[in-house]
């Protein structure tokens, strides 16, 4: 029982420290501000 325990407690930590590097890795960017809306025709839509 204690092995799974700690297999469990590693395992959410491995993801934790993944999860965190993405995290402050990410570039984030800023989005498009160039095209805007448009309108949509039906052979967008199919």
């Amino acid at each position: 029982m204690i092995t799974l325990v700690r297999r469990v407690a590693a395992a959410l930590s491995m993801a934790g420290m993944v999860a965190a590097f993405f995290r402050v890795r990410g570039t984030g960017g800023v989005p498009p501000k160039t095209e805007g809306w448009r309108e949509v025709s039906e052979l967008d839509l199919r």
